[in-house]
């Protein structure tokens, strides 16, 4: 079954790539259109799609494609319902049989979910002390430790800590060409990106040695990393999160956060919280709850306020860093330079 689909991926690559497209030398005689006049959607509408045919050839059929995945096949309108389809800005691929010969043609589609996300605060369960020259970039529990990784140029580094006391019971420091973001955890080995380096590296979890380095192969930088047991979720301050191969880490594929009224950008450090993203909205109060599959932001989490209750002092920058710890249940954040660490009860409102 999984060579069959991938026989099928590799032809319908090969055809849209190769078979007369509008962005071709050859211009196709045919193109795709919206039978309605919007090109944007929410989940759940159905779209209906038109094959213009402005000299009249012969059509013997067209195959709708989403992301290979065939959606049906007509011989010039086709109505597909957005049942479960990733949202944001997305593309919509059509071949054209026609007289002998196939034609791929492709039309552009945004789609919103068609829910507004629930609105959450927080309430306050406990207060633990938190290194205040720590630049959080990166935080994640394993094992009833937290790990977490500080960025700014000549700074940064990777520590093993006690969440409850503060301690530091081991520190690795990077060299000062690199600018530490994001880290996760998976099958005993620490992955923690970099900012612009296009670089991350790779750590044996219990005493912190380097094991090696992997690069980024389509983003351009490296914000938020979190995993979900098999494959990795990455943020570049894009509207991409991206999804990585645990074993390749290559970049394989990305949702694209999405509410019922806008896609969002400037993600940054994200956790995997019982099926969620959470992920920290970069200079904001606000944490989004995302859904991997789709990228639909179901929830926001305001943490209006919880910067007023550290220490106040000239370094003292945003909310960054969320950690939920999944033997315990519980959920902890904190900030840059921040001296507190937060337990947190999340409360819809």
């Amino acid at each position: 079954m999984k060579k069959a689909k991938l026989l099928l991926l590799f032809i319908l690559n090969v055809l849209f790539i190769s078979c007369g497209s509008n962005s071709d030398k050859k211009k196709s005689d045919f193109s795709l259109s919206f039978v309605s006049s919007k090109a944007e959607f929410k989940l759940g509408e159905t779209v209906k799609l038109s094959v213009q045919n402005p000299k009249n050839k012969k059509i013997d059929s067209t195959s709708f494609y989403f992301e290979n995945e065939l959606l049906g096949t007509a011989t010039s309108e086709l109505e597909i319902p957005l049942n479960f389809e990733k949202l944001g800005n997305q593309k919509i691929n059509a071949i054209v049989f026609s007289e002998g010969a196939a034609d791929s043609l492709q039309i552009d589609i945004k789609i919103f979910n068609n829910k507004a996300p629930d609105i959450y605060t927080y309430k306050i369960i406990n207060t633990y002390p938190h290194d205040i020259t720590a630049y959080t970039q990166g935080l994640e529990f394993f094992n009833d430790t937290l790990y977490e990784s500080t960025g700014q140029y000549g700074t940064s580094s990777l520590r093993k800590t006690n969440f409850e006391t503060g301690e530091v019971f081991k520190k690795v420091e990077l060299s000062d060409q690199y600018f530490a973001e994001g880290l996760s955890i998976l099958n005993g080995s620490i992955y923690q990106l970099t900012w612009k380096e296009g670089e991350g590296f790779i750590y044996n979890l219990e005493d912190l040695s380097k094991t090696g380095s992997f690069n980024f192969n389509k983003s351009k930088e490296g914000w938020g990393l979190c995993n979900d047991g098999k494959q990795f979720y990455k943020s570049d301050g894009t509207e991409k999160i991206w999804i990585l191969n645990a074993e390749t880490l290559a970049e394989e594929t990305f949702i694209q956060p999405t509410t019922n009224r806008s896609i969002s950008t400037q993600l940054n450090e994200l956790e995997w919280v019982e099926g969620k993203i959470y992920a920290n909205t970069y200079q904001k109060d606000g944490v989004a709850i995302i859904n991997p599959k789709n990228g639909a932001i179901e929830g926001i989490i305001n943490f209006k306020g919880l910067r007023d209750k550290v220490t106040k002092h000239p370094e003292l920058d945003v909310l960054n860093g969320i950690a939920y710890n999944p033997n315990t249940k519980k959920l902890y954040v904190t900030g840059k330079n921040w001296d507190k660490l937060f337990e947190v009860e999340i409360v819809k409102k």
